[in-house]
């Protein structure tokens, strides 16, 4: 048994505007119409009942849309977005439900039931699926809860992870230090060799490069859309007013200001987020913009600067340390020969960002299994704080930082976001969410500041910050839980 996950479940390409009440839903939804499929099963209705979280907020999360998606056997990874929205919400009277694309089955929007007050002990974010046949009797049911970061469980599954051969397997932050120390490697280097064991380096280095390329497509989009978004708080996008604002007074003859283009790419992604556009678990969809922000800034402003290109390839062609540019060393050195000086600062800027993910992914893990990543369970430190640390992590690895102080950073980060609650205004993913992604991400980039000028030593250890923010998730009351009863949820009038 490992805490580890996998890098390409942790962040996981797919849609706005969340990840356990939009994304989670919809992977349940396919798996049972799947299911449905492979035993043969053919109802003449399917129903849905959202319990707990998913019924109390599921409207303005987009929840039934979801599902219905993923009845029709969409996939949160290639569907278009656009399709998503209001599938649910725009169903045509009398219309007729493809079940997995295959079988048409009656449906209506009555066939998805809200119970909010109605909490299934496995997860606060439960949903109910159930095949009917023509009589009402029902052919198939199967309870999923959605467990946070578009991860799903079904009721009675054992956790998947168990049997998983990664070669460096560890629980806590201590065992992976310990672990790095004995092996002589870098927590990229732990992590990076656990996802070899499940795929090629090739493939590995291409699939990093594809969630960074999302992540990235997510901050250009937000950067380039103005509008409202969706939802009765008809809130105003920011984040394109902002590059310009910067673009124009860099224009007239300003410098470049790292620290409001951080927050200006944290806002566009989760404008593309709330606005249910095609983003990155990172670990949630709710804190969806801190790693490719502070992933963006470092790429941005710091890159090419010198920091965080340990083992870079050199303007004379050589390829030092390990390869992690999609290929083995004797054909990156080949390859790194035929690049140019642009080529160069290239290849080292994706070599940072695979090291980058690659360090919050084994951070990460961390806070998934030994505490949460889902609102609904632990509240917003459990998102916006995990997703912080993450990104202190991987800003401190780019940067040079030893695995001590990259431990530091994560512990920095997590620390001043313990007790944040979850409360959405309206339930939507929008106030305080968006706002507070961008404040989140400027922590992070202190917290790597301000391990860097330490020497990695600290009083107070990351598994012991990891322990106090599953405990105070357990004694945060429900109403502070994503479920809009609480804080600012009731105290902002919505219209």
């Amino acid at each position: 048994m490992s805490a580890y996950v996998s890098a390409f479940e942790l962040f996981s390409i797919g849609v706005g505007p969340s990840s356990s009440h939009t994304v989670g839903p919809m992977r349940a939804a396919r798996d049972f119409a799947a299911r449905l499929t492979a035993a043969d099963i053919h109802p003449a209705r399917v129903t849905c009942t959202l319990f707990g979280s998913l019924g109390a907020t599921g409207l303005g999360h987009g929840t039934p849309d979801a599902v219905v998606a993923g009845l029709r056997g969409d996939e949160p990874e290639t569907v278009d977005p656009a399709a998503v929205r209001g599938a649910w919400t725009a169903w045509p009277e009398g219309a007729r439900l493809r079940v997995d694309g295959v079988h048409e089955v009656a449906f209506a929007k009555d066939d998805v039931v809200f119970a909010p007050r109605t909490r299934l002990p496995g997860h606060p974010n439960a949903l109910t699926l159930t095949a009917l046949g023509s009589d009402g009797t029902p052919l198939a049911e199967q309870t999923y809860y959605s467990v946070g970061g578009g991860f799903i469980r079904r009721e009675g599954d054992l956790a998947a992870a168990a049997s998983r051969p990664f070669p460096y397997s560890f629980d806590s932050a201590a065992e992976l230090l310990a672990l790095a120390d004995e092996h002589h490697l870098t927590i990229a280097e732990v992590a990076r060799a656990n996802e070899q064991a499940l795929r090629d380096e090739v493939d590995v280095a291409a699939s990093l490069d594809a969630i960074w390329d999302a992540m990235a497509g997510s901050v250009e989009a937000g950067l380039h859309t103005d509008g409202v978004l969706p939802g009765v708080l008809k809130v105003k996008r920011r984040a394109s007013d902002i590059r310009a604002q910067l673009e124009a007074a860099q224009a007239d003859g300003g410098r470049e200001l790292p620290g409001e283009w951080l927050g200006a790419f944290a806002l566009a992604v989760n404008e593309e987020n709330a606005a249910g556009g095609r983003v990155v678990t990172a670990p949630t969809n709710g804190a969806a913009g801190i790693v490719p922000a502070v992933g963006m800034y470092w790429w941005r402003f710091l890159a090419d600067s010198g920091l965080g290109v340990a083992g870079a390839v050199t303007p004379h062609g050589e390829l030092a340390g390990s390869a992690l540019l999609g290929f083995g060393e004797e054909e990156g050195d080949a390859a790194a020969r035929t690049l140019d000086d642009a080529g160069i600062a290239e290849a080292n800027r994706r070599r940072g960002i695979r090291r980058y993910l690659l360090t919050a992914t084994a951070l990460g893990s961390l806070f998934k299994a030994n505490a949460s990543i889902s609102g609904a369970e632990g509240g917003c430190q459990a998102e916006v704080g995990s997703a912080c640390a993450m990104a202190a992590a991987g800003l401190t690895a780019v940067m040079g930082g030893t695995n001590r102080q990259i431990e530091n950073a994560a512990e920095i980060a997590m620390e001043h976001h313990l007790g944040l609650t979850c409360d959405p205004v309206a339930g939507l993913v929008q106030i305080p969410c968006i706002e507070r992604n961008a404040i989140a991400a400027a922590t992070a980039v202190t917290a790597a500041r301000l391990a860097l000028r330490g020497d990695g030593s600290h009083y107070v250890p990351l598994d012991t910050v990891v322990e106090t923010m599953r405990q105070t998730g357990i004694d945060m009351s429900t109403k502070y839980k994503e479920t809009s009863e609480g804080g600012l949820a009731v105290n902002v009038v919505e219209c």
